[in-house]
């Protein structure tokens, strides 16, 4: 941890950050297998944020001076999240049905990444609910990034000329 406590690697807020970790290794496959687009710039974006979000979690508020320099997720890094949204879901076609994770390999990692990116929000809110300080634009910031993440995995096969897999279900 930030600030030199010590905590059990079997804690939430540790489990949270490794996560996001987690989630932010999908990136880079993501990103790996990603052909030229202008979509990389967000992904390298992301990628950032993710590791101010893993700082973010990894100093709880009360680590004194190491608290006071640890970079913060923000409002700010919500909103930022919600209009990239906006943006993206104006160039697709509308969802007519649930769709399954795959297509393009870039966009089934980007899944990937949205499954783990909700992990991660589940146990950051089982961390703050057994008392540690998370804030708000944390819980807010994983919740919406999974979010964006699934229009990334859209945007990604509309992109590539992949076609998303609708979820046909049983009769």
């Amino acid at each position: 941890m930030f600030g030199g406590q010590r905590v059990s690697k079997a804690s939430r807020r540790v489990a949270a950050y490794g996560t996001v970790d987690e989630a932010n290794s999908h990136l880079g496959v993501a990103l790996s297998l990603l052909p030229e687009s202008p979509l990389r710039v967000l992904l390298l974006t992301l990628q950032e944020e993710l590791f101010t979000l893993g700082a973010d979690l990894a100093t709880p508020p009360d680590a004194g001076r190491a608290s006071a320099r640890a970079p913060r997720i923000g409002d700010e890094h919500v909103a930022r999240l919600e209009q990239r949204i906006d943006d993206l879901e104006e160039s697709l076609p509308p969802l007519k049905t649930f769709i399954l994770p795959g297509g393009h390999p870039a966009a089934a990692h980007l899944h990937v990444a949205r499954a783990v990116c909700r992990r991660a929000e589940r146990l950051a809110v089982a961390a703050r609910e057994e008392g540690e300080g998370i804030s708000d634009a944390v819980l807010a910031y994983l919740n919406r990034l999974s979010d964006l993440l699934f229009v990334l995995a859209r945007a990604v096969n509309n992109e590539t000329g992949v076609a998303d897999t609708p979820w046909n279900p049983p009769s």
